[in-house]
């Protein structure tokens, strides 16, 4: 059994995509399975070659594997990770210590660090391990970021459809990191925009995975430039590659919970440019 899978998206200019088919905008944007038990799903996108995906170990515990991919002789050697569980109650082995991650736990991961496993507690019930690694120039302490300890940020209201809460994992508030950032966003029942007015953020690009949807849900992701948007439907447990030049705004038929990750040129989380509503086309 095939335990790893590396997929690689190359990077697209907004030129390129203006005749794109749908199939052929999901083919290049959208990641269709990311948990499947027993099995590690990546996908290195160049764009800020950020590598994210679904670690999902059941009987036995999971370790990421990259070396001649990258040039390294192991995947941390110059690289950082984010974790994020969404599943059932699972461990963490790093460097031989064991974490224990029940769900909504994260992790930062330290530049140069060795052996990271992946374990689930329940094989019938198995942790689901987000992930997100970017390059690193320097080593920061390893970080547990336990769920109980952040206190979201609450923003958006119910009249817009936006009411949502944001947890904020790999911050420069709660960890110091070279370039990622990573965690997530709750909207509230009644709510399906993820954010309106959208943004562009040229500095940084970006990766979701969407989940909480209950069947027959879907989500509407947008992108492109304001004023070229195009879509894909997203479904549970689905991801997105949102370059850095696209719109970042999304509507589902339901609400919904969302993993967001970027890197790029800095760590301020507020570096985006909002769109004016009269330019979206």
């Amino acid at each position: 059994m095939i335990q790893q899978t590396l997929n690689t998206r190359y990077a697209h200019a907004p030129k390129d995509i203006e005749r794109y088919t749908t199939q052929e905008l999901r083919e290049a944007f959208l990641i269709e399975e990311i948990f499947t038990p027993g099995t590690i799903r990546l996908t290195y996108t160049h764009h800020d070659r950020l590598i994210f995906g679904g670690v999902t170990p059941s009987h036995e515990a999971l370790e990421i594997n990259l070396d001649k991919e990258l040039g390294v002789t192991y995947f941390l050697e110059r690289r950082e990770l984010g974790v994020i569980n969404i599943g059932g109650a699972g461990l963490l082995w790093i460097d031989g210590e064991r974490f224990d991650m029940k769900n909504q736990d994260g992790f930062y991961i330290g530049k140069a660090t060795r052996d990271v496993k992946f374990e689930s507690i329940d094989p019938e019930t198995p942790a689901k391990f987000y992930v997100a690694s970017s390059p690193a120039h320097h080593k920061y302490p390893n970080v547990k970021i336990s769920i109980d300890d952040i206190e979201p940020l609450a923003t958006g209201a119910s009249s817009s459809m936006n009411e949502r809460k944001i947890y904020q994992y790999i911050h420069p508030n709660v960890c110091d990191s070279c370039q990622l950032q990573m965690g997530y966003t709750h909207l509230a029942q009644g709510s399906g925009w993820n954010t309106m007015p959208c943004h562009t953020h040229e500095r940084r690009m970006e990766a979701y995975v969407y989940f909480d949807l209950e069947e027959d849900n879907k989500v509407f992701h947008f992108m492109g430039k304001p004023d070229e948007t195009k879509h894909l439907v997203v479904g549970n447990e689905q991801a997105v590659i949102s370059p850095s030049w696209s719109i970042h705004t999304g509507i589902g038929t339901s609400n919904y919970t969302f993993i967001w990750a970027m890197c790029g040129e800095n760590i301020t989380y507020t570096d985006m440019d909002i769109v004016d509503m009269d330019e979206l086309k």
